[in-house]
């Protein structure tokens, strides 16, 4: 039986019909080329016979070959070279697509090799006769220049776009002015001064950094800029329109007349373009001091944002993030359209959450009760965070208008009659917050809260209640049984109610000394033996030190007037409130964030990812080991608490190299990389020396055993009991005292004197 022919596979079928005499065969497999590369094929073995079929009068043909070569060139950058003839006889063709699609091919590659040949057709394209092929040059001369700025510079094509800004045509306007704000940008990190490195050329050269004056915009090129913003396309006013926030207006006048002149673009039906508008005149209304013209362009500005509220959602939470940077400059953009922001059933939460957010800051005393019973009607909602961030907004309003305070607390007590848990709950927490506003105002609604008590469950909540009965511990008769329920649970709480309880406790205990000795002792027990929070155990210790030492201070620290809460205009600071205004429409004013926060130098793009990536695995496996050894090297300090001379001298000296190398053998490690190790100081000994006593600072000095933390907390611990024997005179004055309490002052005076050292337990630091 005679064996078949081995297949040649398709590559091979695709290289005789790239290759064939008939023109309708290469043209099916040039766009076969191009299908299997979307789908992922590798097709870079095909990239000479593609490159010869770059020679032909068919635009989609031509087109399809310079796709795949953009996406094959930095794989193989030896042979784009061969095209290069092609692409400078195409930027001399008769059709003005050919011409520019060549240029533009060419600038995409970003093959070095391709540079050299690019100069002589840009700088013909740029002054083409057809505006087509100009505004695609002015784009060229942008990516050239992050190739390489000096070509630019020594051509002179960045003093050609300068040019540009006063062509006839718009839309090469725009292009020139968005490659000039790009080259800009890219200049200024370039170095002033190039670094010196002997043998070599200093990369970038001195002549690599444009001249700053292109940059600058004068009077005459801002009229240009004006003329263009109504006649480009909407990318075109986009560009435009940010080079217009950067500008700083010479005078007011400037000012007015960029204002007036930008206006008309609020009718714009391109979201990026109104908020772009807007941009501009936030920027320059601030030198306008007529107030006129400043009421008529706030008032103008309402309609256009309220006209992107009916976007997509997608588009409309972008413009409501704006708006609501918008609102904290000026709150009187909107302050009488806030029934534009009220939700929709079908809006989606991250929508919602925004609108809430908007309507809190609209509010006022005209619009409070349209507001509140609009609040009222999302708590019934089915989605529990929409509702918890409603009842928030209650309280948020209560606390931003005063006048309308009695009227959100009276809505909250209606929610919390619905019984329903989440509801009632947030309710509470609200609560809280309003008391800290307007403190012994509303004292007739806690009888209230405290019956529902049994109704909280998470921790915010119980804090929350916890606070009030501590709060108003006189005023409410039981508070003490209150309080001993959650006490009884105490060790099974979370550390925020562990923390409130035993607060609320020992201001019952000042307020009420007589009725609460016996649980703020179980209180103090609890949290100074049985509880894991070191945060809990210290607050305990310092009550328990206040308490057993000076009443009158205790009471004067934990019974403190606190000032009164307010609720912030601003979200950011006015500084960087400023900074995001300027970029409105930009990612920055979505993030609320400067755009140096997520975009900058430390950052790594897709390129320095895939880079990273393929470097060699060995770097990550000497990392690995050495890692290993600091963390032997740190394991064996971490154990090394004899005070014996011996002990240091080893691990001073750390791994011997001999014995290193004998023991690594051929992990690949140095010596002198594994001394360094063994030389560098261990980060545990800097954290040892915030508990070490003196006598573990020098303990080849005295004979007996170190005094650690530990010991001197049991010593505490031993005094405890007779601390705790003492707290029925708390009530009384200082001198009330008597025998039967051990000051831990005293016992850490008389620890002293026994120790002979300057030895200090935690509570000494207080």
């Amino acid at each position: 039986m005679a064996m078949a022919p081995p297949r040649k596979g398709e590559n091979y079928e695709l290289r005789q019909q790239l290759n064939s005499e008939y023109r309708d065969k290469r043209a099916d497999a040039i766009k076969r080329v191009i299908a299997n590369h979307t789908i992922g094929k590798d097709c870079s073995g095909l990239f000479p016979d593609v490159v010869k079929n770059m020679q032909t009068d068919d635009l989609e043909q031509k087109k399809l070959v310079y796709l795949y070569l953009m996406n094959y060139a930095k794989t193989q950058p030896e042979l784009v070279i061969l095209a290069v003839n092609t692409f400078v006889k195409d930027t001399a063709d008769p059709n003005p697509l050919v011409r520019a699609l060549a240029i533009r091919t060419m600038s995409v590659l970003r093959a070095e090799k391709i540079l050299d040949y690019l100069a002589s057709p840009l700088s013909r394209c740029l002054k083409d006769e057809n505006p087509y092929v100009r505004k695609t040059a002015a784009l060229c001369v942008a990516k050239v220049f992050d190739l390489k700025p000096e070509l630019c510079v020594e051509y002179g094509f960045v003093e050609t776009l300068r040019d540009l800004i006063g062509d006839g045509n718009p839309m090469v306007v725009a292009n020139a002015v968005a490659a000039l704000a790009d080259i800009y940008e890219a200049s200024l990190a370039l170095p002033t001064t190039p670094p010196a490195s002997p043998g070599r050329s200093s990369t970038p050269p001195p002549s690599s950094k444009p001249n700053p004056e292109l940059f600058i915009i004068d009077p005459p090129t801002l009229t240009k800029l004006l003329v263009a913003l109504n006649e480009c396309s909407e990318w075109g006013r986009i560009a435009i329109l940010n080079t217009l926030a950067r500008y700083r207006a010479v005078d007011e006048k400037e000012s007015e007349h960029i204002c007036e002149r930008v206006m008309p673009q609020f009718q714009h039906v391109n979201a990026a373009v109104v908020l772009g508008a807007v941009k501009v005149i936030m920027i320059h209304m601030k030198a306008v001091t007529r107030e006129d013209l400043i009421k008529s362009l706030t008032r103008k500005m309402a309609p256009p944002l309220v006209t992107l509220i009916s976007s997509p959602p997608e588009v409309q939470w972008v413009a409501l993030r704006n708006i609501n940077l918008l609102l904290q400059k000026r709150p009187d953009i909107l302050a009488n359209e806030m029934r534009v922001f009220f939700c929709k059933y079908n809006d989606p939460p991250y929508v919602k959450v925004e609108k809430l957010d908007i309507m809190v800051r609209l509010a006022s005393e005209k619009n409070v009760d349209t507001l509140l019973g609009e609040l009222k009607e999302y708590a019934s909602e089915v989605d529990v965070d929409f509702v918890r961030k409603a009842v928030r907004a209650v309280g948020q309003v209560a606390i931003k208008i005063d006048e309308a305070a009695e009227r959100c607390v009276g809505v909250l007590m209606d929610l919390i009659e619905t019984r329903v848990s989440y509801v009632v709950q947030e309710a509470v927490i609200v609560i809280k917050d309003i008391f800290r506003k307007y403190p012994h105002s509303y004292e007739g609604i806690i009888p209230t809260l405290c019956s529902n008590l049994e109704e909280l469950d998470e921790p915010e909540a119980k804090a929350s209640l916890i606070w009030i009965i501590g709060e108003y511990a006189e005023k409410i008769e039981n508070a003490d049984e209150l309080l001993g329920t959650f006490l009884e649970s105490f060790k099974e709480e979370s550390y925020p109610v562990q923390l409130q309880t035993l607060t609320a406790i020992v201001k019952l205990f000042l307020k009420k000394p007589d009725e609460s000795q016996t649980i703020v002792q179980k209180v103090l027990q609890a949290a100074t033996k049985d509880c894991d929070s070191a945060d809990v155990r210290d607050r305990a210790y310092i009550y328990w030190r206040l308490l057993s030492s000076d009443p009158a201070a205790a009471k004067s620290v934990v019974l403190a007037v606190r000032p009164p809460i307010s609720l912030p205009q601003t979200t950011v600071a006015p500084a960087i409130l400023e900074e995001l205004l300027a970029e409105v429409s930009s990612l920055a004013s979505v993030y609320h964030k400067p755009a140096a926060t997520f975009i900058g130098k430390g950052r790594l793009g897709a390129e320095e990812m895939q880079r990273r990536a393929l470097e060699p695995e060995e770097e990550n496996a000497r990392e690995k080991a050495l890692q290993t050894v600091v963390a032997g090297q740190q394991a064996e300090n971490l154990l090394d608490f004899d005070a014996d001379d011996d002990q240091p001298q080893s691990s001073s000296s750390g791994i011997d190299g001999s014995q290193s190398l004998s023991m690594l053998g051929n992990g690949g490690i140095s010596s002198t990389t594994i001394s360094n190790v063994a030389k560098s100081t261990n980060p545990l000994d800097e954290l040892m020396d915030l508990f070490s006593t003196a006598s573990m600072a020098a303990p080849a000095t005295m004979p007996v055993a170190p005094v650690s933390t530990v010991s001197g907390i049991q010593g505490l611990q031993d005094d405890r009991s007779d601390a705790f024997a003492g707290l029925t005179g708390l009530s009384s004055p200082p001198q009330g005292l008597g025998s039967g309490v051990t000051s831990p002052v005293q016992g850490q005076s008389q620890q002293k004197a026994g120790g002979g050292g300057a030895q200090d337990d935690l509570l000494g630091l207080f």
